[in-house]
């Protein structure tokens, strides 16, 4: 970044820190020295593209007019060259770009004053954008990029690491204490994730919390992850369940509903307490602790529906009895 010019590509799957590092990247400059305009919203194409790029700049687009608004940019970063302020453009999920898009963006990096470049760009995306810069197309534009980086899930010591370090930046003092088989099982649940160790990481405090544990071990995380399902699993679809058979009669499908309707009530038991137990944290609560009380009414509205509709295949079942 210190040349000033020129493409920086940085891809990584979903979760892996790409729009963090740039951030932890922007809050280490001074913002007297640069003027940034981020982009996440891409899959737009070429003009509605460069407006979006004038808007996030602070310009005011007084025409539709192409020309003009390359002009209206030109100015604006030949303006901030002269007041020594760098200008940076963040493109996020750059997959999404059409390859239209994507031209004018590197005709941006074609303004220069006394042979400087003007702009430089970031671009962030997800591995497949990789293959995407590799096509013939892209030539021109791989040309002008400077650096480019693929961030990898973190392997099972930089698991611990990173827990450890960001637990140490949220003031904590082993309490509670995760145990050495903890976090082979927060990595093999998370492969490496970053966001998924930041989520696993959130739920296991709030479960030592609701349950009074001093101690957060690998049965722990096994617990907790069978409680979230699979959202930490590999995304394999869950079989779908097999329909009912002859053979299935007498007391059994009502034995089974009946079961179903505990199960289903035991769950909302649980989901009460843990609604009561987050409202009782307050306003201290992490923005996603907050979202995942938002979660649990949401998780509690199908459950209802779930409980009404075995209900109702339980008195059906009742009246067909009673007719035969």
């Amino acid at each position: 970044m210190s040349q000033a010019d020129g493409f920086i590509v940085i891809t990584g799957d979903i979760g892996t820190g790409k729009t963090t590092i740039v951030q932890a990247l922007l809050s280490n400059l001074d913002p007297r020295e640069l003027l940034v305009a981020t982009l996440v919203t891409t899959q737009l194409n070429e003009d509605d593209l460069l407006h979006l790029v004038a808007s996030s700049f602070g310009l005011r687009i007084s025409s539709p007019s192409k020309a003009l608004l390359l002009r209206d940019l030109e100015r604006l970063f030949i303006q901030q060259k002269r007041e020594n302020r760098r200008v940076l453009l963040i493109v996020d999920e750059a997959q999404n770009l059409p390859a239209k898009s994507v031209e004018e963006l590197r005709m941006l990096s074609n303004f220069q004053l006394d042979g400087a470049p003007l702009v430089q760009v970031f671009l962030l995306g997800q591995q497949q954008f990789r293959a995407t810069l590799l096509s013939e197309e892209f030539e021109q534009l791989r040309q002008r990029v400077i650096a480019t980086y693929h961030l990898n899930p973190l392997d099972e010591e930089e698991t611990q690491t990173y827990i450890e370090h960001r637990l140490t930046r949220a003031g904590w003092r082993y309490h509670p204490e995760f145990t050495d088989d903890a976090f082979p099982a927060i990595y093999r649940f998370s492969e490496g994730v970053p966001r998924r160790i930041n989520n696993l990481c959130d739920r296991l405090l709030l479960f030592a919390f609701l349950e009074d544990r001093e101690v957060i071990d690998g049965s722990v995380v096994a617990t907790v992850t069978e409680e979230i399902g699979s959202e930490f699993a590999a995304g394999a679809p869950t079989p779908a369940p097999k329909p009912a058979t002859h053979a299935q009669s007498g007391r059994e499908p009502l034995e089974t509903m009946a079961r179903v309707m505990f199960d289903k009530a035991n769950v909302q038991q649980r989901l009460a307490a843990l609604e009561r137990a987050i409202d009782g944290l307050g306003l201290s609560l992490k923005p996603e602790v907050s979202q995942l009380k938002e979660e649990l009414g949401y998780i509690r509205l199908l459950l209802e529906e779930v409980l009404q509709e075995v209900r109702g295949q339980s008195s059906g079942g009742s009246d067909s009895q009673k007719i035969a």
